[in-house]
């Protein structure tokens, strides 16, 4: 049974101090802990432990490295998370243009052109929760003239509410013969659906850990976005490892990929740069980077 009480702050101070993380008084590590949690910042003290059964630290572990592991990792988050937007923004507006003109504007809650009607009936309840939540004015408006119409807002209100996870399984749930399924690839620059849809999977559980301030640093991801062979644009001339996959490199190269093609002139590579140059005590290694990533093509 489960039975360790909770630990003041000077308990826990105490307990680090014990197991050999050094902490000087400049590090201000009671206001640290009264702001962040105990079980969150141990996802960054965690590689400094030598011994994972008695958590004791290695020599020379230092609590203000935890703390500057922190900082890098939400700064991290940040870049992401606006990386992501540009790329979700062009996304929703192809979903939008393509299959309102291909089809209708209520092409989103049509099953004839979907692979798996249970997952569409869980995209579409997410997507109704979304709209149902919304004080857009369009959205009321829209309710407020046409509430004797059953179905959703069209498409251009109804996917301006929709989040990016939604916007993902609506594109990968898309039948194989929509034409607007292979044009919206090609307009990425990933030339047929059979791979787009694992690399927007791939970057909404990302923005879903940005979003919810979850660590990325030194985390093993779930995501495995399908690569081309020889892609159109810029990429990566050396090809990962299945291993690899699980560090965020690779999804870093995918959103650059994407980004080349939604803003040409973006500053991804620099602001990444400035990140390992701020926090030099990051191991780059720890996100997968490649020693001279800055020199592949996709990153100049």
């Amino acid at each position: 049974m489960y039975d360790k009480k909770a630990f003041t702050i000077t308990q826990q101070i105490q307990q680090l101090t014990d197991r050999g993380l050094i902490i000087r008084e400049s590090d201000n590590v009671e206001h640290y802990l009264s702001h962040i949690s105990y079980y969150r910042l141990a996802g960054y003290w965690w590689p400094m432990q030598q011994d994972k059964i008695n958590h004791a630290f290695k020599p020379n572990s230092k609590f203000s490295d935890v703390i500057a592991l922190y900082s890098f990792d939400r700064e991290l988050r940040i870049l992401l998370f606006d990386v992501i937007e540009k790329i979700e923004i062009s996304l929703r507006t192809k979903l939008i243009y393509h299959l309102s003109h291909e089809i209708d504007p209520w092409w989103f809650q049509n099953f004839d052109f979907f692979q798996s009607a249970p997952d569409l009936v869980k995209t579409l309840s997410a997507i109704e929760e979304e709209i149902d939540r919304s004080k857009d004015t369009f959205i009321k408006e829209h309710k407020k003239k046409h509430k004797d119409d059953g179905r959703f807002p069209p498409a251009w209100k109804s996917l301006e509410q929709t989040s990016f996870g939604s916007l993902s399984k609506l594109y990968g749930n898309l039948k194989n013969t929509v034409s607007s399924k292979n044009t919206i690839a090609q307009e990425f620059g990933t030339v047929n659906h059979t791979y787009l849809p694992s690399w927007l999977q791939s970057i909404a559980q990302i923005r879903n850990y940005c979003a919810h301030h979850s660590r990325l640093w030194n985390r093993n991801l779930p995501g495995r976005p399908k690569l081309l062979s020889n892609p159109p644009h810029r990429w990566i001339q050396e090809v990962p490892k299945e291993h690899e996959f699980q560090f965020l490199y690779i999804h870093l190269c995918c959103m650059k990929y994407l980004l080349n093609i939604v803003q040409p002139y973006n500053h991804f590579r620099e602001k990444l740069e400035e990140l390992f140059v701020k926090y030099p005590n990051v191991d780059p290694k720890a996100l997968g980077m490649k020693e001279s990533w800055q020199q592949e093509e996709l990153w100049k």
